[in-house]
């Protein structure tokens, strides 16, 4: 089960992704990331658009952003998309800083949930995404503990033992003893060992 008891601050993982976008060179953006058929620019697209998503989860501003499903088409980016992230992440933040934000139902990607359990997705989306984002650029990469602890519990929970299915997918086996961001990786069907040519 998720724990939904444990609230966190999104801020330091937002500042690592946005770290990790400020080291996107130009002629990376088309390169190829662990997401099967998402280009660099297609990831930093969905991070932008989920930020603002989240952020209107977390207002309960219900529309057009929260009932767009994960599966649409691949979103891209324009020439300010620097600026455009950085500002989604800003208010992803502030907007999941209100103790509101966690009490009742909202909804993100089209599905109604709690709030509390929507606050451990985004922080899943954050900490996945922003490896993927490092993975497929060549940066180094360090998740915030709280928003990685976050997010395995997430993935932990809605992974199926029985059948190694996971919330997106089948789930990569990954030794018990292996780091947490290993084993998240494992549940959200990313092989750890992942590089730009594999």
């Amino acid at each position: 089960m998720t724990d939904t008891t444990t609230t966190f601050d999104l801020g330091p993982q937002a500042r690592i992704i946005a770290r990790l976008a400020d080291g996107v060179r130009d002629e990376q953006l088309a390169h190829g990331t662990p997401c099967p058929g998402c280009a660099v620019r297609n990831l930093l697209g969905h991070l932008t658009g989920l930020s603002v998503a989240f952020r209107d989860a977390a207002r309960k501003d219900l529309g057009p952003t929260t009932d767009t499903p994960p599966d649409a088409a691949a979103p891209d980016i324009g020439p300010g998309w620097r600026g455009e992230l950085a500002e989604a992440l800003d208010a992803l933040v502030d907007a999941w800083r209100d103790p509101a934000a966690r009490t009742g139902m909202t909804r993100a990607g089209g599905v109604d949930l709690p709030g509390a359990v929507a606050a451990a997705v985004v922080a899943d989306e954050l900490v996945i995404h922003g490896w993927d984002l490092a993975r497929a650029t060549g940066q180094e990469y360090d998740p915030d503990p709280a928003a990685l602890s976050a997010a395995h519990g997430f993935l932990a929970a809605a992974a199926d033992g029985a059948s190694g299915a996971g919330p997106f997918g089948p789930v990569v086996p990954v030794p018990q003893d292996a780091p947490l961001l290993d084993r998240a990786l494992g549940l959200s069907g990313r092989d750890p060992g992942w590089t730009p040519r594999s």
